[in-house]
């Protein structure tokens, strides 16, 4: 068996029924455009994680240079 009570028989069938009505070049466009959004989305979230990491760095240095001053 398959996927929930699918098998891999019926799993080809519907793979060949998609590529008829939409054809290859569409499928290969469809799939290179959600390969494009999945890698920006990665990007944004590491981008997001580093700035929040900096962030944090940013905030701990401020906090002792505040405290220095007030020690001072």
């Amino acid at each position: 068996m398959g996927l929930g009570g699918i098998s891999i028989w019926q799993l080809l069938i519907i793979l060949a029924i998609i590529v008829m009505v939409f054809g290859t070049s569409r499928l290969r466009n469809i799939g290179s455009d959600l390969g494009s959004a999945i890698k920006g989305f990665r990007n944004s979230m590491s981008k997001d994680e580093a700035d929040s990491d900096g962030g944090a760095n940013h905030a701990a240095a401020q906090k002792d240079s505040d405290s220095d001053k007030a020690s001072s």
